[in-house]
């Protein structure tokens, strides 16, 4: 009797791992390592918007980390088309290891039904910044088109403004109209013949409020049709920065943006433009202080195992800020090892008007490129990126 007891118990132990492997069969593991070696040139200019003290540049060789992450993702069958689904994602700094944290990016639950769509709640980006993320042809590294769309935070110009992050619009995590806010509540329509939606509302200050209190909230949507060549999207999205404890009207600032991409699946190209313009009731006497247009265009050439990259964006004046346009070239090279593997080259370069100074993004080399107003900073970045 006790062998038998003792075989049953060493057949369990052996089990137990089989069975709860198989129960957690859905768990996924994945991420991305982007390092690149950054030969950084910030540009000569002045100190103040259309100023005349003048400031001398800098340069730097520093190696990068883009946007490298990875995360934990899992879904269960919960019958009749429907599915719970969760992630948690996380960016990894792997040239600063103190600006690590966890679960900063997507990071969420959702239940999702083949018939209905998908209702999220958690960190996400949001349906104006997804409709056109994937357009960016250097998206994710140093010419990262959001260096002059989506109102960046590297602009001193409207660093004091709500869009950039300061209070009361401390509820963004990322910059601009390019959001991953906390507090997200989105919906996502199922595709039909190529059509899908999503609308997102956000929560943008966490606290107790009383009946005279204002609120900070955003709302952000987007319609999408994606089937091949062919891609567009339409998005909107807009922010009422209220003063909170005050009965006055306050802030808001909106933002409209288009997409397309022709991918024809028998070519070895691809296009993408991405047209944006953002309004705002920031100056005085509600004055549109720093709505402005821009446009991006994008071009790739595959040739095997290799491509050419172009991207061009163009800003406009800030409001009534003078000399405030600027333009970014970039131009690359990838070669890949593997599916999942690839090596890169590129070149990108911010041409800046004597009001205004943009900066790169995205690079954690290239972070401080804003040196003054009126600079042309450049980087020329060689790579390797990691898909696992």
């Amino acid at each position: 009797m006790q062998k038998k007891l003792i075989v049953v118990a060493l057949a369990a132990a052996f089990t137990l791992p089989v069975v709860a492997q198989a129960e957690n069969g859905n768990f996924t593991f994945y991420g991305v390592a982007d390092l690149s070696y950054d030969m950084v040139n910030t540009g000569d200019g002045v100190t103040t918007a259309n100023g005349t003290t003048s400031v001398s540049g800098a340069s730097k060789r520093v190696v990068s980390s883009n946007v490298s992450k990875f995360g934990f993702k899992g879904t269960e069958d919960l019958g009749d088309g429907l599915s719970a689904n969760w992630q948690v994602e996380q960016q990894v700094n792997f040239d600063d290891a103190a600006k690590n944290t966890f679960a900063s990016r997507n990071t969420f639950v959702n239940l999702k039904s083949e018939k209905i769509g998908t209702v999220l709640f958690g960190i996400h980006d949001t349906p104006y910044k997804f409709a056109t993320r994937k357009l960016d042809m250097f998206g994710d590294n140093v010419g990262d088109n959001r260096a002059l769309m989506g109102a960046p935070k590297s602009v001193a110009a409207v660093a004091v403004t709500a869009t950039a992050g300061a209070a009361p619009f401390n509820g963004a995590s990322n910059q601009g109209f390019e959001l991953r806010p906390n507090n997200i509540l989105m919906y996502t329509s199922p595709t039909f013949s190529g059509f899908n939606a999503a609308l997102a509302t956000v929560n943008l200050t966490e606290q107790n409020y009383v009946n005279t209190d204002k609120r900070n909230n955003l709302v952000s949507l987007a319609v999408m049709y994606d089937l091949a060549p062919f891609y567009g999207s339409v998005a909107h999205e807009s922010h009422k920065l209220e003063t909170l404890g005050s009965a006055s009207v306050g802030q808001d600032e909106s933002a409209t943006r288009l997409g397309f991409a022709f991918r024809p699946e028998d070519q070895p190209f691809e296009l993408t433009a991405v047209y944006e313009k953002t309004t705002d009731n920031l100056g005085a006497a509600k004055a549109n202080l720093f709505g402005h247009s821009s446009a991006y265009l994008g071009a790739k050439y595959m040739m095997g195992n290799n491509a050419v990259k172009l991207g061009y964006v163009k800003a406009g004046t800030l409001g009534a800020v003078a000399n405030s346009g600027a333009n970014q070239i970039s131009v690359g090279y990838d070669h890949g090892l593997s599916k999942r593997t690839k090596l890169y080259a590129l070149y990108t370069k911010i041409s800046n008007g004597k009001g205004i100074n943009y900066g790169f993004s995205q690079s954690s080399g290239a972070a401080t490129t804003n040196s003054g107003f009126g600079t042309s900073p450049s980087v020329v970045s060689l790579g390797v990126k990691h898909t696992f």
